[in-house]
Protein backbone atom coordinates (compact mmCIF):
# COMPACT_ATOMS: atom_id res chain seq x y z
CA UNK A 1 0.00 0.00 0.00
CA UNK A 2 1.62 3.68 -0.77
CA UNK A 3 2.15 5.62 2.63
CA UNK A 4 -0.15 8.45 3.20
CA UNK A 5 2.53 11.40 1.68
CA UNK A 6 0.67 13.99 4.29
CA UNK A 7 2.08 11.52 7.34
CA UNK A 8 5.59 10.67 5.63
CA UNK A 9 6.12 13.98 3.85
CA UNK A 10 6.18 17.63 4.22
CA UNK A 11 6.51 20.59 2.50
CA UNK A 12 9.87 22.29 2.44
CA UNK A 13 9.04 25.51 4.41
CA UNK A 14 8.82 28.86 2.30
CA UNK A 15 10.98 31.85 2.71
CA UNK A 16 9.03 34.61 3.67
CA UNK A 17 9.66 37.29 1.10
CA UNK A 18 5.67 39.40 0.81
CA UNK A 19 7.98 42.38 -0.98
CA UNK A 20 9.43 40.11 -3.56
CA UNK A 21 10.65 41.63 -6.53
CA UNK A 22 11.75 38.59 -9.19
CA UNK A 23 8.41 37.92 -10.54
CA UNK A 24 8.32 41.87 -11.95
CA UNK A 25 11.74 41.29 -13.10
CA UNK A 26 12.89 40.65 -17.04
CA UNK A 27 16.04 38.90 -18.46
CA UNK A 28 17.80 41.42 -20.49
CA UNK A 29 22.01 39.69 -20.43
CA UNK A 30 22.92 36.59 -20.04
CA UNK A 31 24.38 35.54 -17.19
CA UNK A 32 28.45 34.20 -16.29
CA UNK A 33 28.38 30.51 -17.24
CA UNK A 34 30.43 27.71 -15.63
CA UNK A 35 30.62 24.43 -17.01
CA UNK A 36 31.25 21.58 -14.34
CA UNK A 37 31.26 18.41 -17.04
CA UNK A 38 34.56 17.88 -16.12
CA UNK A 39 33.93 17.35 -12.10
CA UNK A 40 30.34 16.80 -11.30
CA UNK A 41 29.29 15.64 -14.69
CA UNK A 42 32.33 13.43 -14.39
CA UNK A 43 31.52 11.87 -11.04
CA UNK A 44 27.81 10.93 -12.08
CA UNK A 45 29.26 7.92 -14.61
CA UNK A 46 29.62 4.46 -13.38
CA UNK A 47 33.11 4.58 -15.79
CA UNK A 48 34.48 7.83 -15.08
CA UNK A 49 36.03 9.66 -17.72
CA UNK A 50 39.45 9.35 -18.50
CA UNK A 51 42.45 12.04 -19.59
CA UNK A 52 42.18 11.83 -23.18
CA UNK A 53 38.41 11.52 -22.97
CA UNK A 54 38.23 14.69 -20.34
CA UNK A 55 40.85 16.81 -22.54
CA UNK A 56 38.63 16.09 -25.68
CA UNK A 57 35.53 17.35 -23.18
CA UNK A 58 37.75 20.38 -21.77
CA UNK A 59 38.59 21.53 -25.97
CA UNK A 60 34.98 21.77 -26.84
CA UNK A 61 34.20 23.22 -23.90
CA UNK A 62 36.04 26.18 -24.88
CA UNK A 63 35.59 26.08 -28.70
CA UNK A 64 31.59 26.60 -27.24
CA UNK A 65 33.01 30.02 -25.85
CA UNK A 66 33.06 28.69 -21.87
CA UNK A 67 35.23 31.09 -19.73
CA UNK A 68 34.99 29.41 -16.98
CA UNK A 69 35.46 25.55 -16.67
CA UNK A 70 35.67 23.10 -13.27
CA UNK A 71 38.11 20.59 -14.75
CA UNK A 72 37.83 18.54 -11.27
CA UNK A 73 38.63 17.77 -7.98
CA UNK A 74 42.49 17.09 -7.79
CA UNK A 75 42.39 15.93 -4.63
CA UNK A 76 40.34 13.18 -4.94
CA UNK A 77 42.34 10.47 -7.68
CA UNK A 78 45.54 10.69 -9.52
CA UNK A 79 43.75 11.20 -12.81
CA UNK A 80 42.06 14.37 -11.87
CA UNK A 81 45.45 15.20 -10.45
CA UNK A 82 47.11 14.43 -13.55
CA UNK A 83 44.51 15.90 -15.91
CA UNK A 84 44.79 19.16 -14.13
CA UNK A 85 48.92 19.42 -14.40
CA UNK A 86 48.82 18.50 -18.05
CA UNK A 87 46.25 21.04 -18.70
CA UNK A 88 48.20 23.54 -17.36
CA UNK A 89 51.86 22.09 -18.22
CA UNK A 90 50.91 21.83 -21.76
CA UNK A 91 50.01 25.22 -21.72
CA UNK A 92 46.15 24.00 -22.99
CA UNK A 93 44.12 26.62 -21.34
CA UNK A 94 43.49 29.55 -23.39
CA UNK A 95 44.50 32.97 -21.84
CA UNK A 96 40.63 34.09 -21.33
CA UNK A 97 39.65 30.80 -20.06
CA UNK A 98 39.83 30.47 -15.95
CA UNK A 99 39.90 26.71 -14.58
CA UNK A 100 37.91 26.10 -11.18
CA UNK A 101 38.66 23.25 -8.83
CA UNK A 102 36.66 21.65 -5.76
CA UNK A 103 37.93 20.93 -2.50
CA UNK A 104 36.49 19.72 0.83
CA UNK A 105 37.24 22.00 4.16
CA UNK A 106 39.95 19.32 5.15
CA UNK A 107 43.86 20.59 4.72
CA UNK A 108 44.91 17.30 3.06
CA UNK A 109 42.50 18.08 0.11
CA UNK A 110 43.71 21.60 0.22
CA UNK A 111 47.05 20.93 -0.07
CA UNK A 112 46.95 18.36 -2.59
CA UNK A 113 44.73 21.22 -4.77
CA UNK A 114 46.91 23.68 -4.20
CA UNK A 115 49.75 21.74 -5.66
CA UNK A 116 47.57 21.00 -9.10
CA UNK A 117 47.32 24.35 -9.62
CA UNK A 118 51.17 25.71 -9.97
CA UNK A 119 51.61 27.42 -12.56
CA UNK A 120 48.44 27.91 -13.62
CA UNK A 121 47.28 31.89 -15.01
CA UNK A 122 44.00 32.25 -13.62
CA UNK A 123 41.91 29.45 -11.49
CA UNK A 124 39.17 29.36 -9.29
CA UNK A 125 39.73 27.07 -6.04
CA UNK A 126 35.84 25.99 -4.90
CA UNK A 127 35.55 25.63 -1.50
CA UNK A 128 32.69 23.85 -0.10
CA UNK A 129 31.00 22.00 3.42
CA UNK A 130 27.39 21.00 4.15
CA UNK A 131 25.05 23.28 6.06
CA UNK A 132 21.43 21.54 5.84
CA UNK A 133 19.79 20.18 8.77
CA UNK A 134 19.96 16.82 7.47
CA UNK A 135 23.15 16.99 6.65
CA UNK A 136 24.38 18.18 10.10
CA UNK A 137 22.63 15.78 12.09
CA UNK A 138 23.14 12.65 9.84
CA UNK A 139 26.58 13.04 8.23
CA UNK A 140 28.71 15.02 10.31
CA UNK A 141 26.76 15.03 13.85
CA UNK A 142 27.81 18.40 14.70
CA UNK A 143 26.19 21.82 15.55
CA UNK A 144 25.83 25.03 13.78
CA UNK A 145 28.77 27.04 15.23
CA UNK A 146 30.77 23.75 14.61
CA UNK A 147 29.99 23.63 10.90
CA UNK A 148 31.09 27.27 10.49
CA UNK A 149 33.97 26.00 12.30
CA UNK A 150 34.34 23.86 9.38
CA UNK A 151 33.98 26.57 6.86
CA UNK A 152 35.97 29.04 8.80
CA UNK A 153 39.11 26.82 8.91
CA UNK A 154 39.04 25.77 5.27
CA UNK A 155 38.74 29.43 4.17
CA UNK A 156 41.82 29.95 6.32
CA UNK A 157 43.86 27.25 5.08
CA UNK A 158 43.36 28.33 1.31
CA UNK A 159 44.50 31.47 1.99
CA UNK A 160 47.63 30.74 3.81
CA UNK A 161 48.40 28.98 0.90
CA UNK A 162 47.33 31.70 -1.99
CA UNK A 163 50.89 33.18 -1.57
CA UNK A 164 52.17 29.77 -3.35
CA UNK A 165 50.24 30.02 -6.24
CA UNK A 166 50.37 34.32 -6.48
CA UNK A 167 53.98 34.30 -6.07
CA UNK A 168 54.29 32.50 -9.40
CA UNK A 169 52.11 34.62 -11.24
CA UNK A 170 48.98 32.84 -10.79
CA UNK A 171 45.49 34.86 -10.34
CA UNK A 172 43.26 33.15 -7.71
CA UNK A 173 39.61 33.81 -7.54
CA UNK A 174 37.59 32.12 -4.69
CA UNK A 175 34.59 30.23 -4.05
CA UNK A 176 32.62 29.35 -1.21
CA UNK A 177 29.34 26.84 -1.38
CA UNK A 178 27.32 26.09 1.29
CA UNK A 179 26.43 22.83 -0.04
CA UNK A 180 22.74 21.85 0.56
CA UNK A 181 21.82 25.42 0.51
CA UNK A 182 18.68 25.27 -1.09
CA UNK A 183 17.58 22.90 2.23
CA UNK A 184 19.46 24.99 4.55
CA UNK A 185 17.72 27.58 6.43
CA UNK A 186 18.35 31.18 4.76
CA UNK A 187 19.33 32.80 8.20
CA UNK A 188 22.28 30.05 8.81
CA UNK A 189 23.12 30.35 4.96
CA UNK A 190 24.00 33.54 5.21
CA UNK A 191 26.01 33.20 8.87
CA UNK A 192 28.03 30.76 7.48
CA UNK A 193 28.80 32.51 4.23
CA UNK A 194 29.40 35.97 5.72
CA UNK A 195 31.93 34.01 8.53
CA UNK A 196 33.55 32.80 4.87
CA UNK A 197 33.64 36.18 3.69
CA UNK A 198 35.46 36.99 6.92
CA UNK A 199 38.25 35.26 6.67
CA UNK A 200 38.38 36.07 2.73
CA UNK A 201 38.24 39.49 2.58
CA UNK A 202 36.67 40.31 -0.38
CA UNK A 203 36.27 43.66 -2.48
CA UNK A 204 34.31 45.28 -4.93
CA UNK A 205 37.53 45.02 -7.09
CA UNK A 206 38.71 41.67 -6.19
CA UNK A 207 34.96 39.64 -5.56
CA UNK A 208 34.65 36.40 -4.21
CA UNK A 209 31.81 34.06 -5.91
CA UNK A 210 29.50 32.86 -3.90
CA UNK A 211 27.28 29.85 -5.20
CA UNK A 212 24.16 28.76 -3.76
CA UNK A 213 23.41 25.26 -4.92
CA UNK A 214 19.68 23.87 -5.52
CA UNK A 215 21.95 20.89 -4.50
CA UNK A 216 18.97 18.71 -3.94
CA UNK A 217 15.18 20.07 -5.38
CA UNK A 218 13.31 20.40 -1.84
CA UNK A 219 11.01 23.10 -3.43
CA UNK A 220 9.10 24.65 -6.20
CA UNK A 221 11.43 26.68 -8.42
CA UNK A 222 9.75 29.97 -6.78
CA UNK A 223 11.00 29.02 -2.91
CA UNK A 224 14.32 29.02 -4.65
CA UNK A 225 14.12 32.28 -6.46
CA UNK A 226 12.94 34.00 -2.82
CA UNK A 227 15.87 32.04 -1.29
CA UNK A 228 18.12 34.01 -3.64
CA UNK A 229 16.59 37.01 -3.45
CA UNK A 230 16.61 36.81 0.50
CA UNK A 231 20.06 36.32 0.34
CA UNK A 232 21.10 39.02 -2.60
CA UNK A 233 19.19 41.66 -0.21
CA UNK A 234 20.46 40.83 3.44
CA UNK A 235 23.88 39.34 2.96
CA UNK A 236 26.50 42.04 3.63
CA UNK A 237 28.77 43.67 1.21
CA UNK A 238 26.31 42.59 -1.77
CA UNK A 239 28.95 44.38 -4.25
CA UNK A 240 31.84 42.37 -3.41
CA UNK A 241 30.17 39.21 -4.41
CA UNK A 242 29.44 36.90 -7.73
CA UNK A 243 26.20 35.27 -6.88
CA UNK A 244 26.65 32.12 -8.65
CA UNK A 245 23.93 29.08 -9.02
CA UNK A 246 24.34 25.47 -9.45
CA UNK A 247 20.63 23.72 -9.87
CA UNK A 248 20.20 20.05 -9.98
CA UNK A 249 17.06 18.16 -11.37
CA UNK A 250 14.92 16.16 -8.93
CA UNK A 251 11.75 17.66 -9.25
CA UNK A 252 12.59 18.12 -12.76
CA UNK A 253 12.51 21.90 -12.67
CA UNK A 254 16.27 22.70 -12.58
CA UNK A 255 15.96 25.34 -15.25
CA UNK A 256 13.18 26.83 -13.93
CA UNK A 257 14.84 26.90 -10.69
CA UNK A 258 17.85 29.02 -13.08
CA UNK A 259 15.95 31.12 -14.52
CA UNK A 260 13.77 32.74 -11.70
CA UNK A 261 17.08 32.27 -9.79
CA UNK A 262 18.48 34.75 -12.40
CA UNK A 263 15.50 36.89 -12.20
CA UNK A 264 16.24 37.24 -8.18
CA UNK A 265 19.57 38.95 -8.72
CA UNK A 266 22.30 36.21 -9.36
CA UNK A 267 24.84 36.61 -11.54
CA UNK A 268 26.44 33.34 -12.71
CA UNK A 269 24.96 29.81 -13.52
CA UNK A 270 26.93 26.72 -13.33
CA UNK A 271 25.58 23.79 -15.62
CA UNK A 272 26.72 20.23 -17.92
CA UNK A 273 25.82 19.98 -21.50
CA UNK A 274 22.21 18.45 -21.77
CA UNK A 275 22.20 18.03 -18.05
CA UNK A 276 24.49 15.17 -16.80
CA UNK A 277 24.75 14.79 -13.47
CA UNK A 278 24.18 13.01 -10.31
CA UNK A 279 20.63 11.35 -9.55
CA UNK A 280 18.12 13.36 -12.19
CA UNK A 281 21.34 15.76 -13.67
CA UNK A 282 22.21 19.02 -13.24
CA UNK A 283 21.18 22.09 -14.91
CA UNK A 284 21.10 21.64 -18.44
CA UNK A 285 23.20 24.46 -19.57
CA UNK A 286 22.63 24.29 -23.44
CA UNK A 287 18.47 24.96 -22.51
CA UNK A 288 19.39 28.09 -20.64
CA UNK A 289 21.82 29.23 -23.13
CA UNK A 290 19.02 29.05 -26.02
CA UNK A 291 16.35 30.23 -23.87
CA UNK A 292 18.23 33.07 -23.86
CA UNK A 293 18.78 33.16 -27.34
CA UNK A 294 15.39 32.53 -28.49
CA UNK A 295 14.37 35.47 -26.14
CA UNK A 296 16.76 37.46 -28.05
CA UNK A 297 19.66 37.49 -25.43
CA UNK A 298 23.04 36.56 -26.82
CA UNK A 299 24.31 33.94 -24.34
CA UNK A 300 27.81 33.96 -25.33
CA UNK A 301 28.07 30.53 -25.89
CA UNK A 302 27.98 28.79 -29.24
CA UNK A 303 25.82 26.07 -30.00
CA UNK A 304 25.50 26.37 -33.59
CA UNK A 305 26.86 22.95 -34.32
CA UNK A 306 24.63 20.81 -31.38
CA UNK A 307 25.29 17.51 -33.49
CA UNK A 308 28.61 17.30 -33.13
CA UNK A 309 28.26 18.48 -29.82
CA UNK A 310 26.33 15.77 -29.08
CA UNK A 311 28.12 13.34 -30.55
CA UNK A 312 31.17 14.75 -28.68
CA UNK A 313 29.33 13.99 -25.15
CA UNK A 314 28.30 10.31 -26.39
CA UNK A 315 32.24 9.50 -27.03
CA UNK A 316 33.44 10.74 -23.62
CA UNK A 317 30.59 9.97 -21.33
CA UNK A 318 29.39 7.08 -22.82
CA UNK A 319 25.60 8.98 -22.52
CA UNK A 320 23.45 9.68 -24.81
CA UNK A 321 21.08 12.78 -25.63
CA UNK A 322 17.15 12.16 -24.86
CA UNK A 323 15.53 12.43 -28.49
CA UNK A 324 13.21 15.01 -26.45
CA UNK A 325 15.66 17.07 -24.76
CA UNK A 326 14.93 20.89 -25.48
CA UNK A 327 16.98 21.82 -28.46
CA UNK A 328 19.41 18.84 -28.78
CA UNK A 329 17.23 16.43 -28.68
CA UNK A 330 17.20 14.29 -32.36
CA UNK A 331 13.35 14.58 -32.49
CA UNK A 332 12.57 18.74 -30.88
CA UNK A 333 12.37 20.17 -34.38
CA UNK A 334 10.53 17.46 -35.68
CA UNK A 335 6.51 17.36 -36.32
CA UNK A 336 4.92 13.86 -36.72
CA UNK A 337 1.40 15.19 -36.52
CA UNK A 338 -0.05 16.79 -39.78
CA UNK A 339 -1.82 19.82 -38.47
CA UNK A 340 1.59 20.82 -36.83
CA UNK A 341 3.28 19.88 -40.34
CA UNK A 342 0.94 21.75 -42.36
CA UNK A 343 1.19 24.65 -40.22
CA UNK A 344 5.74 24.52 -39.57
CA UNK A 345 4.83 24.47 -43.88
CA UNK A 346 3.14 27.50 -44.44
CA UNK A 347 5.32 29.49 -41.93
CA UNK A 348 8.36 28.38 -43.32
CA UNK A 349 7.42 29.40 -46.64
CA UNK A 350 6.09 32.64 -45.58
CA UNK A 351 9.50 33.13 -44.48
CA UNK A 352 10.90 32.18 -47.43
CA UNK A 353 8.90 34.72 -49.49
CA UNK A 354 10.02 37.24 -47.08
CA UNK A 355 6.65 37.78 -45.70
CA UNK A 356 5.43 37.97 -41.67
CA UNK A 357 7.27 39.75 -39.05
CA UNK A 358 10.98 40.09 -39.42
CA UNK A 359 11.22 38.29 -36.24
CA UNK A 360 11.34 34.50 -36.07
CA UNK A 361 7.39 33.76 -35.96
CA UNK A 362 7.26 29.99 -37.22
CA UNK A 363 4.31 27.51 -35.76
CA UNK A 364 5.73 25.39 -33.63
CA UNK A 365 9.22 26.23 -34.18
CA UNK A 366 10.58 28.21 -30.89
CA UNK A 367 14.00 28.82 -32.68
CA UNK A 368 15.24 28.82 -36.15
CA UNK A 369 16.74 24.75 -36.54
CA UNK A 370 19.96 25.59 -38.54
CA UNK A 371 20.81 28.66 -35.85
CA UNK A 372 21.89 25.12 -34.23
CA UNK A 373 23.12 22.99 -37.31
CA UNK A 374 19.56 21.44 -37.60
CA UNK A 375 18.33 21.19 -41.33
CA UNK A 376 14.95 21.67 -42.47
CA UNK A 377 14.76 18.12 -43.86
CA UNK A 378 14.56 17.20 -40.03
CA UNK A 379 11.84 19.35 -39.11
CA UNK A 380 8.53 17.15 -40.68
CA UNK A 381 8.95 13.19 -40.65
CA UNK A 382 6.09 11.02 -41.29
CA UNK A 383 4.82 8.31 -40.27
CA UNK A 384 0.90 7.27 -39.14
CA UNK A 385 -0.01 10.19 -37.59
CA UNK A 386 1.12 12.59 -40.45
CA UNK A 387 -0.93 14.57 -43.01
CA UNK A 388 -0.79 15.37 -45.85
CA UNK A 389 1.34 18.58 -45.18
CA UNK A 390 4.18 16.22 -44.01
CA UNK A 391 3.98 14.18 -46.78
CA UNK A 392 4.18 17.33 -49.54
CA UNK A 393 7.05 18.92 -47.32
CA UNK A 394 9.19 15.89 -47.74
CA UNK A 395 8.65 15.16 -51.54
CA UNK A 396 9.03 18.65 -51.73
CA UNK A 397 12.38 19.51 -49.53
CA UNK A 398 14.39 16.20 -50.34
CA UNK A 399 13.16 15.84 -54.10
CA UNK A 400 11.64 19.34 -55.44
CA UNK A 401 8.69 17.03 -55.67
CA UNK A 402 6.03 19.84 -55.52
CA UNK A 403 2.50 18.46 -55.44
CA UNK A 404 -0.37 20.79 -56.26
CA UNK A 405 -2.94 21.06 -53.47
CA UNK A 406 -5.32 19.21 -54.39
CA UNK A 407 -2.83 16.52 -55.23
CA UNK A 408 -1.56 16.92 -51.69
CA UNK A 409 -5.53 15.96 -50.72
CA UNK A 410 -5.44 13.18 -52.70
CA UNK A 411 -2.41 11.53 -51.99
CA UNK A 412 -1.76 12.06 -48.66
CA UNK A 413 -4.23 9.83 -47.01
CA UNK A 414 -2.78 6.98 -49.57
CA UNK A 415 0.16 7.53 -48.30
CA UNK A 416 -0.70 7.70 -44.88
CA UNK A 417 -2.59 4.16 -45.31
CA UNK A 418 0.64 2.83 -46.35
CA UNK A 419 2.07 3.97 -43.55
CA UNK A 420 0.00 2.52 -40.81
CA UNK A 421 0.15 -0.70 -42.42
CA UNK A 422 4.09 -0.77 -42.05
CA UNK A 423 3.64 0.46 -38.61
CA UNK A 424 6.75 2.83 -38.38
CA UNK A 425 8.42 6.17 -39.75
CA UNK A 426 8.90 6.15 -43.68
CA UNK A 427 12.07 7.96 -44.97
CA UNK A 428 11.58 10.58 -47.63
CA UNK A 429 12.92 7.72 -50.40
CA UNK A 430 10.24 5.55 -49.34
CA UNK A 431 7.08 8.33 -49.72
CA UNK A 432 9.01 9.30 -53.17
CA UNK A 433 8.76 5.12 -54.23
CA UNK A 434 4.89 4.81 -52.85
CA UNK A 435 4.22 8.38 -55.17
CA UNK A 436 6.18 6.55 -58.10
CA UNK A 437 4.08 3.48 -57.39
CA UNK A 438 0.85 5.12 -57.48
CA UNK A 439 1.33 7.99 -60.09
CA UNK A 440 4.00 7.96 -62.34
CA UNK A 441 4.34 3.97 -62.99
CA UNK A 442 1.01 3.32 -63.39
CA UNK A 443 0.96 1.92 -66.64
CA UNK A 444 -2.47 -0.31 -67.37
CA UNK A 445 -4.31 0.02 -68.77
CA UNK A 446 -2.81 2.43 -70.86
CA UNK A 447 1.01 2.31 -71.40
CA UNK A 448 2.49 5.04 -74.15
CA UNK A 449 4.83 4.09 -76.51
CA UNK A 450 5.25 7.08 -78.77
CA UNK A 451 4.32 10.68 -79.11
CA UNK A 452 4.23 13.49 -81.25
CA UNK A 453 2.31 16.69 -82.02
CA UNK A 454 2.40 19.65 -84.68
CA UNK A 455 0.56 22.90 -84.35
CA UNK A 456 -0.09 25.71 -86.68
CA UNK A 457 -2.22 29.10 -85.83
CA UNK A 458 -2.75 27.39 -82.22
CA UNK A 459 -4.20 23.93 -83.69
CA UNK A 460 -2.33 21.20 -82.64
CA UNK A 461 -2.67 17.14 -84.22
CA UNK A 462 -0.71 14.48 -82.69
CA UNK A 463 -0.14 10.91 -83.83
CA UNK A 464 0.12 8.39 -80.56
CA UNK A 465 0.72 4.97 -79.99
CA UNK A 466 -0.11 2.94 -76.64
CA UNK A 467 -0.83 -0.28 -75.51
CA UNK A 468 -4.08 -1.08 -74.04
CA UNK A 469 -4.03 -3.95 -71.87
CA UNK A 470 -1.82 -5.56 -74.62
CA UNK A 471 -3.58 -4.42 -77.31
CA UNK A 472 -1.50 -1.92 -80.11
CA UNK A 473 -3.44 1.06 -80.29
CA UNK A 474 -2.93 4.23 -82.87
CA UNK A 475 -4.27 7.47 -81.64
CA UNK A 476 -4.78 10.82 -83.64
CA UNK A 477 -6.27 13.63 -82.34
CA UNK A 478 -6.86 17.44 -82.89
CA UNK A 479 -7.05 20.25 -80.16
CA UNK A 480 -5.91 24.35 -79.04
CA UNK A 481 -2.67 22.39 -77.76
CA UNK A 482 -0.86 18.86 -77.59
CA UNK A 483 -2.60 17.55 -74.01
CA UNK A 484 -5.80 18.62 -75.59
CA UNK A 485 -5.10 16.48 -78.85
CA UNK A 486 -3.99 13.59 -77.12
CA UNK A 487 -7.08 13.79 -74.81
CA UNK A 488 -9.63 14.00 -78.25
CA UNK A 489 -7.79 11.14 -79.85
CA UNK A 490 -8.32 8.59 -76.81
CA UNK A 491 -12.04 10.02 -77.04
CA UNK A 492 -12.34 9.25 -80.48
CA UNK A 493 -10.50 5.70 -79.44
CA UNK A 494 -13.40 5.09 -77.80
CA UNK A 495 -12.49 6.15 -74.12
CA UNK A 496 -15.58 7.73 -72.06
CA UNK A 497 -15.89 11.16 -72.12
CA UNK A 498 -13.42 13.23 -69.83
CA UNK A 499 -11.91 16.46 -69.60
CA UNK A 500 -8.56 18.03 -67.96
CA UNK A 501 -9.75 20.26 -65.14
CA UNK A 502 -5.87 20.76 -63.38
CA UNK A 503 -2.30 21.27 -64.67
CA UNK A 504 1.04 21.76 -63.64
CA UNK A 505 4.40 21.01 -63.73
CA UNK A 506 8.01 21.66 -63.31
CA UNK A 507 11.51 20.98 -63.69
CA UNK A 508 12.71 18.16 -60.76
CA UNK A 509 15.99 18.70 -58.57
CA UNK A 510 18.81 16.99 -59.31
CA UNK A 511 19.52 13.70 -58.38
CA UNK A 512 15.80 12.48 -59.09
CA UNK A 513 17.05 10.46 -62.35
CA UNK A 514 14.78 12.75 -64.53
CA UNK A 515 14.64 16.39 -65.72
CA UNK A 516 10.62 17.31 -65.47
CA UNK A 517 7.64 16.05 -63.80
CA UNK A 518 3.83 17.02 -64.81
CA UNK A 519 0.55 16.65 -62.91
CA UNK A 520 -2.55 16.77 -63.94
CA UNK A 521 -6.15 16.21 -63.03
CA UNK A 522 -8.95 14.58 -65.23
CA UNK A 523 -12.89 14.64 -64.77
CA UNK A 524 -14.50 11.84 -66.04
CA UNK A 525 -18.38 9.94 -66.11
CA UNK A 526 -20.41 11.28 -62.85
CA UNK A 527 -17.72 14.06 -61.88
CA UNK A 528 -15.53 11.57 -61.03
CA UNK A 529 -11.99 12.94 -60.50
CA UNK A 530 -8.32 11.85 -60.67
CA UNK A 531 -4.95 12.90 -60.52
CA UNK A 532 -1.74 11.43 -62.77
CA UNK A 533 1.75 12.11 -63.04
CA UNK A 534 4.49 11.59 -65.48
CA UNK A 535 8.52 11.99 -65.33
CA UNK A 536 10.16 12.36 -68.61
CA UNK A 537 13.47 14.31 -69.62
CA UNK A 538 10.87 16.26 -72.20
CA UNK A 539 8.17 18.38 -70.70
CA UNK A 540 5.70 17.55 -72.93
CA UNK A 541 6.00 13.81 -73.03
CA UNK A 542 5.70 14.24 -69.04
CA UNK A 543 1.88 15.74 -69.59
CA UNK A 544 1.35 13.10 -71.83
CA UNK A 545 2.26 10.01 -69.42
CA UNK A 546 0.06 12.10 -66.73
CA UNK A 547 -2.80 11.92 -68.80
CA UNK A 548 -2.70 8.42 -68.99
CA UNK A 549 -1.38 8.12 -65.22
CA UNK A 550 -4.78 9.39 -64.17
CA UNK A 551 -6.79 7.53 -66.86
CA UNK A 552 -5.53 4.50 -65.31
CA UNK A 553 -5.99 5.42 -61.64
CA UNK A 554 -9.84 6.47 -63.29
CA UNK A 555 -10.06 2.96 -64.54
CA UNK A 556 -10.36 3.79 -67.63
Amino acid sequence: MIPVPSVKYRAHPPVHLPDRTWPDRTLTQAPRWCSVDLRDGNQALAVPMNVSQKLEMFDALVKCGFKEIEVGFPAASNTEFAFNRRLIDEKRIPEDVTIQVLVQAREDLIERTVESLIGARRVIIHLYNSTSPAQRRVVFGKTKEEIIGIARQGARLIKDRLSRLESTGTEVILQYSPESFSATEVEFAKEISEAVMEVWQPTPERKMILNLPDTVEVAMPNVYADQIEWMCRNIKNRDSLVISLHTHNDRGTGVAATELGLLAGADRVEGTLFGNGERTGNLDIVTVAMNCYMHGIAPGLDFSNINALADMYHRTTGMTVPPRQPYAGELVFTAFSGSHQDAIKKGLAERDAGKGPEHWDVPYLTIDPSDLGREYREVIRVNSQSGKGGVAFMLESEFGIELPKDLQREFGPLANDAVDQLGREVSGAELKDMFWKEYVDRTSPWELRHFHADGVDGVFKSRASARHSGEEKQLTGEGNGPIAAFVKSLIEAGVPAFEVSDFKQHALSAGTGASAIAYLKITGPGGRTRWGAGVDTNIELASIKAVLSALNRLGA
